[in-house]
C-alpha cells in the first residue's frame, strides 16, 4: 500500500504541469517519467553488467580507482558501523565499488548496491548516484523522493568527483537502509562524502601530475581545493575544477602555460639575476653554506662561485 501510495504521488506530481519548475526533486521525477519513460511502480531490475565488461570499467578508470581506493576504505572506516554501504560509479552511474559491513552485504546486494549494478537516472529514475550524476553537484536523495517505489526503502548521499582536467568522472555515495537514520544523520553524512569527494580529487590531481610541484591557491568557499600544477620553469601546467574556475582557465589556456605570477595575479616578474640568485642559494643550502662544495654541485670552479655571488649580491656568504 505505502509503495502504491508513493508511486501515485509521483507521477501526480510529474503531471501537475508546473512542478517541474517547484523544485530540483520535482524536475528529476520528471526527467525520470518524461524523458526516461519509466513507472515508479516497475519492480526492481535484478541484472548486473557481465563482469568481463566490469573488468573492463575498472580497468579503464584505474587511475581514478588508485586514487579513489584509500579515500573509500577510511569513508567506509567512518560510517560502516552505521550501517551504510559506501560506493564509487563511473561517470554512467554503474557501481565500480562498494564496501559494506559482513552483515548488510546481502542487503545492499538485493537493493542493488553491488559492483555492475547501474544506477543512471535511465535506469533507476531519481536516486542519489544518477541524479548527482546529471546535476553534476551534491545531492542528497532520502527514502520518500526517490522516483520508484522499489527504492524508497533506502537514502542515498552522494557527490560528484570531477577528474584533474576538471571533467566530470564518478560519483560517490553512501547509502543508508536504516529507518532510523533522518534528515539530522544525512546532513551529517554529507559532509563527510563531500570532503571525501575532494579528496579524491587532490589525490587524483597529485597522481597526475607527480612530476609537478603543487601550489595550494587560495580557496574559494564552496568551491573545493584550488590547485595549480607548476612546472621546473615556474609555468602553470595543470589545474582542478576549482582552480579553473577562480583563475578562469580552460584548456587553451593551459595549452599555453602561463607563469605562476601571472595566474595568480601577482604581479611578479623575475630576472635573470633572479634565477640566478635561486639557483645559487638553492646549491648553498644543499651544501650547509660550504661555497667550495656547492660550486662542485653546480659544476663550476669556486673562483666562479664567488663572482656569481657578488654578482647576485651576496658577497657577504662567505
Amino acid at each position: 500500500m505505502a509503495d502504491s501510495k508513493h508511486s501515485d504521488h509521483v507521477l501526480r506530481t510529474v503531471h501537475s504541469g508546473s512542478a517541474a519548475a517547484q523544485s530540483s526533486l520535482a524536475a528529476s521525477w520528471c526527467r525520470s517519467a518524461l524523458h526516461h519513460g519509466l513507472d515508479p511502480a516497475m519492480e526492481r531490475r535484478g541484472d548486473r553488467i557481465e563482469a568481463a565488461r566490469l573488468s573492463s570499467l575498472r580497468e579503464a578508470n584505474g587511475e581514478l580507482l588508485a586514487a579513489a581506493v584509500p579515500v573509500l576504505d577510511n569513508l567506509f572506516g567512518s560510517v560502516g558501523r552505521t550501517g551504510c554501504c559506501v560506493i564509487l560509479s563511473d561517470l554512467d552511474g554503474v557501481v565500480l565499488e562498494a564496501r559494506s559491513g559482513a552483515g548488510d552485504t546481502a542487503l545492499f546486494n538485493a537493493i542493488g548496491l553491488t559492483p555492475g549494478a547501474e544506477w543512471s537516472e535511465a535506469a533507476e529514475g531519481t536516486n542519489g548516484i544518477g541524479t548527482c550524476l546529471v546535476e553534476a553537484r551534491a545531492v542528497t536523495v532520502l527514502r520518500h523522493e526517490h522516483f520508484a517505489s522499489r527504492n524508497i526503502g533506502v537514502s542515498c548521499m552522494d557527490a560528484p568527483v570531477f577528474d584533474p582536467e576538471g571533467q566530470l568522472v564518478a560519483a560517490l555515495d553512501v547509502s543508508s537502509a536504516r529507518a532510523d537514520h533522518g534528515e539530522a544523520m544525512a546532513t551529517m553524512i554529507s559532509a563527510l562524502v563531500q570532503d571525501a569527494a575532494r579528496q579524491i580529487e587532490r589525490d587524483f590531481f597529485c597522481r597526475r601530475f607527480a612530476e609537478a610541484r603543487i601550489v595550494y591557491a587560495p580557496e574559494a568557499p564552496g568551491r573545493g581545493t584550488a590547485l595549480l600544477a607548476v612546472d621546473r620553469d615556474d609555468l602553470v601546467i595543470g589545474a582542478t575544477r576549482a582552480a579553473r574556475r577562480q583563475f578562469r582557465l580552460d584548456a587553451a589556456a593551459l595549452g599555453n602555460p602561463r607563469p605562476l605570477a601571472d595566474v595568480l595575479g601577482t604581479g611578479e616578474r623575475g630576472t635573470f639575476e633572479d634565477s640566478e640568485r635561486a639557483v645559487l642559494r638553492q646549491a648553498l643550502a644543499r651544501s650547509n653554506g660550504n661555497v667550495a662544495a656547492a660550486a662542485r654541485l653546480l659544476g663550476i670552479g669556486r673562483a666562479t662561485m664567488y663572482r656569481r655571488m657578488e654578482r647576485a649580491g651576496m658577497g657577504g656568504m662567505h
